[in-house]
This record gives C-alpha cells, structure tokens and sequence, in this order.
C-alpha cells in the first residue's frame, strides 16, 4: 500500500514523501495514528493544499518533544524480577514493563516508543532507546535484579564504574593538554631560532 507521509518516520521518510509500506502497518499503525493519507489523487491534492498547516503542526509536534526529552536526560528505570542464580530471567521485559515505569516516574511513554535491541532476558544494566519523536530518540539505562537489596548493589556498582571512567577521562584530557603545550613550546623555541640564526665564524689561520 502507498502513502503520503505526515511526519518523519523512521527509516520511511519525511514529511510530503509517497512511499509503499505493508498494509497492515498502514492500516493498525500509520492510519489510525494520523500519520500518513492513503495516496490517491484526492488524499495527494488535499495534502498540497494544507502543505502549511502540516508543517506547522510537525513544528510544534517537534518543539514538544524536545522539551520531554529534556526532561528525560540521564534518566534510569529500575525493575525487579525473579530470576535463576545465573541471572537469567524466568520471563523477559517487555516494552510494556519499561513503559509503565517511566509512567509511575512522570513520563507519559507509549510502549511502542520504547525499542530494545534485542530480548531482554537477563539482570543488569541494559541501554534501550525510546522514540519522543523521530528526530528526538533518546537513550535511558535500564537496571533489572531479583531484590531491592541486589538492584542498590548494582547500582553502586554502576555509579563506581562511572566515576572511575571519568576520572580516567579527565586525566587523559590532562595528559592530553600537557601534550599539546609541550608542542606548543617546542614549536615556539624553533620559530625563534629560525629567525635569529647562528652566525657561523670562520677562524683565520695566521701563518
């Protein structure tokens, strides 16, 4: 099925673009989500004539993301799952489950905006992305153990892992800067011979 896209999709194209997507995702998805017109002559001239208005509206749709993925900068979830003793999860997490605790948190996320990489199966830390907008697609840390007790151990584990990291990073910068002034002097010292040469004296033999 073809369709007039209304907004930037990802990994479809942008806005105004006519482009072929499988009619179930049209119809469940793009459709019903005002996100995209049925391409035919009479959705294709209605969309040039608004043109503007959906311009405008992709406008403030993209100003509004913005400020909730401001909101939402270095933030981490946290969940509590059975597991085995090798960490493996009886189950796995959902979109659903990730969902839901950004919404206890105060953040009004759809599960279909959260995408994982891969099934999430295990404890630990995990990165997954969520979809604001689709120009605005974050990343927030996921922390999953069995107890309270195991997730504030992890936790700490994390932080010191992460400090550790940039203190590491702020001494290479250090390094890195005492490396650069010492190229600086050496460049400066030969500019200097450069310009006040050395006179070479030839000695006068006297017979």
């Amino acid at each position: 099925m073809e369709v007039i896209l209304l907004e930037r999709i990802e990994k479809l194209g942008k806005l105004g673009d006519v482009v072929k997507v499988k009619a179930g995702f049209a119809r469940n998805y793009l459709l019903p989500q005002k996100k995209a017109l049925r391409a035919n002559k009479e959705n294709l001239s209605i969309y040039e004539k608004e043109k503007e208005k959906y311009e405008v509206l992709n406008k403030e749709k993209l100003s509004e993301a913005e400020k909730i993925a401001k909101t939402m900068e270095n933030i981490s979830i946290n969940i509590i799952k059975q597991a085995s003793d090798s960490g493996q999860l009886y189950g796995s997490v959902s979109t659903r489950d990730i969902a839901d605790e950004l919404k206890i948190q105060g953040h009004e996320i759809e599960k279909r905006q959260v995408i994982l990489k891969s099934v999430i199966k295990n404890i630990g830390h995990h990165e997954v992305r969520v979809v604001i907008h689709p120009e605005f697609i974050i990343n927030i840390s996921v922390n999953i153990a069995r107890t309270l007790e195991e997730l504030t151990m992890k936790s700490e584990e994390i932080a010191d892992k992460e400090q550790k990291e940039k203190e590491a990073s702020e001494m290479l910068a250090i390094e890195q800067e005492k490396r650069n002034a010492a190229e600086i002097t050496s460049k400066e010292k030969e500019e200097v011979d450069n310009e006040n040469p050395k006179e070479e004296h030839e000695e006068e033999i006297i017979e």
